[in-house]
């Protein structure tokens, strides 16, 4: 028997072939092929979730961007008292709106960033005390 490793269609098989010898014509038949599949490993999708890094310092929480993007909207100003999970303002990445809340009821003390303002990722976005 003969092993080969055949491609149809993109998919990969290992095949065994048996020699049948004996004849004498100028053909040799040849007996039907065992065809085992190859398993084609496939990558798992690595989902990250988005987390706000959030720091604490002596005057507060300090809420970081998360990624790299544009301020449209700054939806709670400077002074402003807010809740756990009450959007602060939006932050525009890779085209999309993305809402940046904050992690625990208070009040804004610091705003450091404006609206049409460019941050980086670890961009501090507000304070919250």
């Amino acid at each position: 028997m003969k092993k080969f490793n055949i491609k149809v269609n993109g998919n990969s098989y290992e095949v065994e072939v048996e020699e049948v010898g004996g004849s004498t014509s100028t053909t040799t038949p040849i007996s039907k092929p065992v065809i085992k599949p190859v398993p084609n490993p496939t990558p798992t999708p690595i989902v990250e979730k988005q987390v706000m890094p959030k720091t604490a310092n002596a005057s507060g929480e300090e809420v970081t961007s998360p990624m790299p993007g544009k301020i449209l909207r700054v939806i709670k100003g400077e002074g402003s008292n807010v809740k756990a999970g009450e959007v602060v303002l939006i932050l525009e990445a890779m085209k999309m709106e993305n809402e940046i809340t904050a992690g625990a009821d208070g009040k804004i003390t610091q705003m450091a960033v404006s609206e049409g303002a460019t941050v980086q990722s670890g961009e501090r976005l507000f304070i919250l005390s």
